[in-house]
């Protein structure tokens, strides 16, 4: 790799610094790559390609065709940051999700918060993920949302900043350690000491954040994960995660609720009790009884048990109240509001459409800003105003008037690059973001580092896998500073 002919540009590139020298942490890295013939790179490559093959790495898109699989999109060139600036990170992590959490429990009991002037009613009474019947339901530990999925950008002055929290149902951990099983495939020299910190441990802390939730205090509580099924786009994901915990992967069919409000699990031996539940289906398919009543994914009676305190749901129902984008702009007064600190993350600056002046503002710089709506997810039904036309803006403009609460704006970040391979041995920089995932139940645990998913067109600003983005390693590096 010639990474003298590596031109960063004018963004923070995580390896490069404008000079053009390798940054403290990507030092040995881009050393060791660039000792490596024109050949062996290419090798390493076709070996990367044929692990995820061997693997089985893969998600699926949603066309109108229908469901297409396809193999993960993996650049070999790992994303280093050091690990001075990770303990930050990750103690910022941490602040965010506990306050979130007790912002939740707040709002389905007292909500003072509310009372106190701070967010707006109408905020949580227009919320269409905000759900009545997780009204004064008291979950283990206060806490609703055990797995979150934060998703962090970097901005020209290198510094992170929380782009939005997901936690309703976060996905991409399995990739974060599928990515890092490849990457000790193709670079195994590199790992040979203690430099990079391990990913590994996500799937025992994950059991034990479960098990803790359990409302039996038995030797060895029964855990499953609930998946929709093979159809799911996440489906790797949730086979994944089940082998690797050592639990059963189930289906909605193969769950029943009995006279005593008790979800047992259908087996070769008969009925056998669930403690916990890992869900990845929606709230309004986990149970036709109180949600949807054409769900055919869920299991009837289950809110009822969970209710009750006879099982624990991970994520609780309702939890996402708080993964609205318009929420994620009162995320700073919740953590003051809460915790009595200031956040260690920043948010990114966002404009509120429900605010009439804000909305102005918007609206006269749609070709200017990044416009979401408040509750989709995957990179869908964004405005990205530098790469808009103008029948775009004028739709949104159209879309903002009739519905101002459901969309936000945000400024066009200069999303930080990295050096990606974009043809044989041609290297070009590539915007990309970080997801890491947070656990919290009895305690709390961040990953070291998380997902980094690359915008893999040149120039585009959309990470994600669905929408043609790819993936890197990330590799949180010890490099000696205090």
């Amino acid at each position: 790799m010639d990474w003298k002919r590596y031109e960063p540009q004018d963004f923070f590139d995580e390896l490069v610094t404008p000079a053009g020298n390798p940054r403290l942490p990507a030092k040995r890295l881009i050393s060791y790559l660039g000792s490596l013939s024109e050949d062996e790179v290419e090798s390493r490559r076709q070996m990367a390609e044929a692990t995820i093959q061997e693997m089985g790495v893969s998600f699926t898109v949603y066309t109108e065709e229908g469901n297409i699989d396809r193999a993960w999109p993996f650049d070999i060139i790992p994303r280093t940051i050091s690990a001075k600036q990770w303990a930050k990170t990750a103690a910022g992590l941490k602040q965010r999700l506990k306050a979130l959490n007790l912002f939740i429990d707040d709002l389905y009991h007292d909500q003072k918060i509310i009372k106190d002037g701070i967010v707006p009613e109408h905020l949580v009474t227009n919320s269409k993920n905000f759900r009545p019947e997780c009204v004064g339901v008291s979950p283990p530990f206060g806490v609703w949302a055990h797995i979150c999925g934060t998703d962090l950008v970097r901005d020209s002055d290198g510094e992170f900043y929380v782009l939005e929290d997901n936690l309703r149902v976060p996905s991409g951990v399995s990739y974060m350690l599928e990515n890092r099983a490849i990457t000790k495939r193709v670079l195994p020299e590199l790992f040979e000491n203690d430099r990079i910190l391990p990913v590994d441990d996500y799937c025992s802390n994950l059991f034990d954040t479960l098990v803790s939730l359990s409302p039996r205090k038995v030797k060895k509580p029964v855990v499953v994960v609930l998946t929709p099924g093979i159809f799911n786009s996440a489906y790797f994901e949730h086979a994944f995660l089940a082998q690797q915990m050592g639990v059963e992967l189930v289906e909605g069919s193969d769950l029943v609720v009995n006279d005593d409000d008790c979800v047992y699990m259908r087996t070769i031996s008969g009925l056998e009790r669930v403690d916990v539940i890992y869900r990845r289906i929606d709230d309004l398919f986990l149970d036709p009884e109180v949600f949807r009543k054409d769900s055919v994914l869920g299991v009837p009676g289950l809110m009822r048990a969970w209710q009750k305190g006879n099982v624990g749901l991970a994520n609780a129902p309702g939890a996402g109240v708080a993964d609205d984008k318009v929420v994620y702009a009162y995320v700073p007064d919740i953590i003051r509001y809460y915790l009595n600190e200031e956040p260690i993350i920043p948010n990114v600056k966002t404009f509120l459409c429900e605010d009439p002046e804000q909305r102005e503002y918007v609206l006269e710089n749609l070709d200017k800003l990044v416009v979401k709506p408040a509750n989709e997810s995957g990179g869908y039904g964004m405005l990205v105003g530098p790469h808009s036309t103008k029948k775009d803006q004028a739709a949104f403009a159209k879309l903002i008037k009739e519905n101002p609460r459901n969309y936000i704006a945000q400024p066009t970040l200069a999303l930080s690059t990295a050096p990606t391979m974009v043809e044989k041995n041609a290297l070009e920089p590539r915007h990309l973001d970080l997801r890491p995932f947070i656990l919290q139940g009895e305690d709390i645990y961040v990953t070291t580092g998380g997902l980094t998913r690359v915008a893999m067109r040149k120039g585009s600003l959309v990470v994600n896998s669905s929408q043609g983005g790819g993936s890197k390693d990330t590799w949180i590096v010890e490099t000696g500073e205090a």
